[in-house]
């Protein structure tokens, strides 16, 4: 996949550029030669654009709860707040966990996975995280999303509906349809070999 922050820094180059042969125009008045070149770059420029919106990956989503939409609350925000969908208080003691509800279902763009992960601020003030972190959600999947809560704290935990429960991040993988699993004999010889566990050492 082409790398989108390189197509974004070219598109701005791009424009740069076109804003100073502009700008000759308006000072030179060359505008037979000139208008010919900023013609060909204004091709060059909705080419990359397009190719930019061609980039965006579209991830389909069906909400029966009661909940607002999951959304992308500020610019360059890798996750979305995920929320329960549930029909009463659910209490954690320490060290308990439950699957929760969301009222979510979505149909994935292929080679993506949909990751649930905990929010950073349940985790730090209350203890509590998402227990199989980060969640799959693989492409085929069209049920409902179910997060697994777990208490890590020493007091009792409640989530009502509607609580923001985990973050869902959508990631590109390599998975089914582009890998494929080999039994061998031998795997090839690297200098690390099988040193593993802390093999680098503490510092």
């Amino acid at each position: 996949m082409m790398n989108e922050n390189k197509d974004r820094m070219d598109l701005d180059d791009l424009n740069k550029i076109l804003g100073e042969i502009e700008t000759m125009v308006d000072e030179y008045k060359n505008t037979d030669e000139l208008n010919g070149d900023i013609n060909e770059i204004n091709k060059v420029v909705s080419h990359y654009k397009n190719l930019n919106q061609g980039l965006k990956i579209v991830s389909k989503f069906i909400n029966k709860s009661n909940n607002p939409d999951p959304i992308y609350a500020h610019v360059g925000d890798s996750g979305f707040d995920i929320r329960a969908s549930i029909k009463e208080p659910i209490t954690l003691k320490s060290m308990e966990r439950k699957l929760i509800s969301t009222g979510l279902s979505f149909e994935l763009t292929p080679n993506t996975e949909l990751q649930i992960r905990p929010r950073s601020g349940m985790a730090l003030k209350h203890g509590i995280t998402v227990l199989n972190t980060p969640g799959t959600v693989d492409e085929g999947y069209r049920g409902d999303i179910g997060v697994i809560i777990i208490n890590l704290s020493n007091e009792k935990y409640t989530i009502n509906d509607g609580d923001k429960i985990a973050q869902g991040v959508i990631m590109n993988v390599i998975g089914q349809n582009m890998s494929e699993l080999v039994n061998s004999d031998e795997l090839s010889k690297t200098i690390r070999g099988e040193d593993g566990f802390g093999s680098t050492g503490k510092k």
